[in-house]
């Protein structure tokens, strides 16, 4: 099995402090640049699962690249440069601690919302009638935010937002206009793979200059949600769930195996066959999102690879 990249600890220069997520690892240089690593490492209901998937942070970075690159014409984005199939260099920001969450269709949270009653999310209301995985008239933005306590995320009107003083009301006209035409392109694009694109989250923050940018990620199977537009129509009219192209298939594994993250659960053994199959459904994932095959980088020694492109790239760039 490839070998898989599951930390990082490098110290570049000009390097200023290290930031670890749960998949990703931010670098931060002296010069307002971030390093942005994506490693290996699985995370469903918020906890990282014991062992990487192969190829899966090579995945995940490339088609936030082709993405953000996609998308650059419409929201100004953080990235700079990508010197390595796992890594994106780019403009540090100051992030909006708001995350720009957008649905086109009934799923997800909101329908486990819709299911107990529930007829607005996030101070937006959600039409009567309806039933899981339907597309609403118009997409609605729910933002969320990180809870004051612990990790999870909290949804979030725009009254709130504003009341609390997270985003101005000024900034956060800006987000919304960004994350509709954002949503709008994905959905065009995910429409030329024959795919629809149901929901999906968008991050921003503030570069020294004052600029608002598109920062993190964007459209991934991590971040996003997508269906199969091939016989969407004839399930949801008879009432089937729809084909999902998403992590979605890793959540139920773990749930048919007694795990959803809640206290005193035990995350189950993965074994080496079940981990090669997940790495092979997200090259599918990426080749059914891009349109293109998948190139598998080399992995006998990925530390050293991803050091030697990152620095060659700050002596080539004066960068550094």
């Amino acid at each position: 099995m490839a070998e898989t990249l599951m930390t990082t600890n490098f110290n570049f220069p000009n390097q200023i402090s290290i930031y670890k997520g749960k998949v990703r690892e931010v670098y931060r240089l002296k010069n307002d640049i971030l390093i942005m690593i994506a490693t290996d490492r699985l995370s469903a209901f918020d906890v990282v699962m014991p062992k990487g998937i192969p190829y899966k942070g090579q995945i995940l970075n490339q088609i936030a690249t082709k993405m953000m690159k996609a998308t650059s014409d419409i929201v100004p984005n953080w990235l700079l440069a990508t010197p390595d199939p796992n890594v994106a260099i780019g403009q540090a920001c100051e992030p909006f601690k708001v995350e720009m969450v957008i649905r086109g269709y009934l799923s997800g949270h909101a329908a486990r919302e819709y299911k107990a009653g529930k007829r607005s999310l996030c101070g937006v209301p959600m039409p009567d009638g309806m039933i899981e995985n339907d597309k609403f008239k118009e997409p609605i933005i729910t933002p969320a935010t990180k809870a004051e306590e612990g990790n999870h995320d909290e949804d979030i009107s725009r009254e709130d937002i504003i009341k609390r003083g997270i985003v101005s009301e000024q900034d956060y006209e800006i987000l919304e206009n960004y994350t509709r035409a954002l949503f709008k392109r994905g959905t065009e694009i995910a429409k030329q793979r024959g795919l629809l694109l149901v929901d999906t989250k968008y991050e921003f923050g503030k570069n020294k200059e004052g600029e608002i940018l598109l920062i993190d990620e964007i459209h991934t199977p991590d971040s996003s949600r997508y269906f199969y537009a091939e016989g969407y129509e004839e399930r949801q009219s008879r009432g089937e769930g729809q084909k999902q192209l998403s992590k979605e298939f890793v959540r139920q594994w773990l749930i048919s195996n007694g795990f959803q993250g809640l206290e005193g659960q035990t995350v189950p053994e993965m074994s080496d066959d079940y981990i090669i199959t997940v790495s092979e459904r997200y090259i599918e994932l990426y080749e059914k999102i891009t349109g293109e095959t998948f190139i598998k980088a080399d992995s006998t020694n990925i530390m050293h690879r991803i050091e030697n492109n990152i620095l060659h790239y700050f002596e080539k760039s004066d960068g550094s």
